[in-house]
């Protein structure tokens, strides 16, 4: 009976002594896994840290003062442009509407849209309000002095945002224009401001200006 007792006493003091020990390695091992998974995701940097940040990634997409007044969606957002070819991309943007209804005095549209890998400097309605009215009434209607200006804003070949900081492009008018800046401001002739720049089209690139640029 007394050897019984003994043998319970044992068996519950041996219990006693290896419930912690199998307590702690289990909780030893969680420990060291929220640590391992901690220290792994501090590791990994964000994702917007990850594809932001450098030029280029900046410059992958569209830039400028103006951009923030373009619609989030819908057919005038940068994604809606991104679909349509230049000509119909710029009737989705009401501060391009002196610049489409030029383009369509002139018959230019299809000769826009279905031009492959083009930039187009995009003057806005307020460029266009530059111009005293007579003047750009005589314009308006003067069908090749229209086309003739007009064709002075597309160039042949699609120009990435790195090319402007020193550039300078033969246009569809048989011109040239000159390119300066960096960053996100640049100037076109030394006289136009882009105020929205490398915005997609399905066709084109699209830097909206803010004066129209005059053929020599």
């Amino acid at each position: 009976m007394n050897a019984l007792r003994i043998r319970r006493a044992t068996l519950a003091v041996t219990a006693a002594a290896v419930l912690p020990l199998v307590l702690s390695a289990c909780g030893g091992s969680d420990s060291k896994k929220d640590s391992s998974s901690s220290s792994s995701e501090a590791a990994a940097p964000p994702a917007a840290q990850s594809s932001a940040g450098g030029d280029t990634a900046m410059t992958d997409k569209p830039f400028g003062t103006a951009c923030a007044s373009v619609p989030k969606d819908g057919a005038g957002s940068f994604d809606g442009m991104a679909k349509d070819p230049v000509a119909t991309a710029a009737s989705h943007n009401p501060a391009l509407s002196t610049l489409v209804a030029a383009v369509k005095k002139a018959g230019l549209v299809d000769t826009l849209n279905n031009a492959q890998n083009i930039t187009v400097f995009a003057p806005t309605n307020d460029a266009f309000a530059k111009i005293p009215k007579a003047d750009l009434d005589k314009v308006l209607n003067d069908k090749a002095m229209l086309t003739k200006i007009l064709t002075y804003h597309v160039v042949g070949q699609k120009v990435a945002p790195k090319a402007l900081e020193n550039g300078s492009f033969d246009t569809l008018e048989k011109g040239k224009v000159t390119t300066a800046g960096s960053g996100t401001e640049y100037k076109v002739n030394d006289s136009a401001n882009v105020v929205c720049g490398n915005v997609p089209t399905a066709n084109a690139t699209v830097y909206i200006i803010d004066t129209v640029l005059m053929p020599k």
